[in-house]
């Protein structure tokens, strides 16, 4: 069953961005909750950061402990959001890269698709400078695998482009605000294992293991500046235009009260 097409709504895509702008030296995922109509068109309604067991500049992982827990998540959605939610696809980044998926991201898409055949895969490319305006883009493809080999051989995976779709939304919803949230929190996970790591390696000079610690400062430092500041200062303005909202309908709520009243003064008389 090929995917027609795919709506992400901009919150969605928002945590999905935001993860993948958190480092240009490896590539990060996570995975993606919504539910599919009888026109096969997937609307993407949560995401799920992934922690990383092992950073790669090239490729990405899903164990299936990780499957696992985001199938236990889509349950926790669908009574929340009242509609039957379940994993529907994956997301990685490629930093500095095309936004095409390489010939191991199509292998992988196709043994997803073992399991769900509406599973698909999102690629945020990132980190690329426009040859003509020398800035920074980001380009976002959706795609599925397809087998090109006739029945009896060995298959032959390529890319099947679907359309990809964003759809405007003015709240961020509550299992968004809870990824986003929690990213910085996950990306420090991942630099404490990491570090941990060089810990237990035994015979290690004191030079290389001052040189480990300062990395690992780094990385703190690295996820502070690109992440948690700029986190905090989007969900500061985005609480302040709440706070306009809400003044605009107190307004419109008390001149509606005011007209009702006047209303009410004339059908008197």
């Amino acid at each position: 069953m090929a995917v027609t097409a795919v709506y992400v709504q901009t919150d969605v895509f928002m945590v999905c961005l935001t993860h993948a702008l958190s480092t240009e030296r490896e590539e990060v995922m996570g995975l993606l909750i919504g539910e599919i109509d009888e026109r096969k068109i997937l609307h993407i309604s949560a995401a799920i950061v992934l922690q990383r067991s092992d950073k790669q500049p090239d490729r990405v992982e899903i164990s299936p402990e990780q499957l696992t827990f985001a199938a236990t998540e889509a349950e926790r959605l669908t009574y929340e959001l009242n509609r039957p939610m379940r994993v529907v696809g994956w997301y990685h980044s490629h930093p500095h890269i095309t936004v095409w998926p390489s010939h191991v991201d199509v292998r992988t898409q196709a043994t997803y698709q073992m399991m769900d055949e509406g599973f698909i895969g999102l690629i945020f490319s990132a980190f690329n400078e426009d040859k003509n305006t020398k800035l920074d883009r980001m380009q976002l493809t959706c795609f599925q695998s397809i087998n090109q080999s006739p029945e009896g051989e060995p298959p032959q995976y390529m890319r099947l482009g679907v359309p990809v779709h964003v759809i405007p939304k003015e709240t961020l919803s509550r299992p968004c605000l809870e990824r986003l949230w929690n990213l910085p929190q996950i990306l420090t996970q991942e630099e404490d294992e990491a570090y941990s790591k060089t810990t237990t390696i035994g015979n290690l000079d004191l030079i290389t293991k001052l040189h480990n610690c300062a990395v690992y400062v780094q990385s703190l430092c690295h996820v502070t500046e690109v992440m948690i500041g700029p986190l905090n200062q989007t969900l500061e303005n985005k609480h302040y235009k709440n706070l306009q909202k809400i003044q605009q309908l107190e307004q419109q709520k008390q001149d509606l009260k005011e007209e009702l009243t006047k209303q009410n003064e004339l059908t008197e008389v």
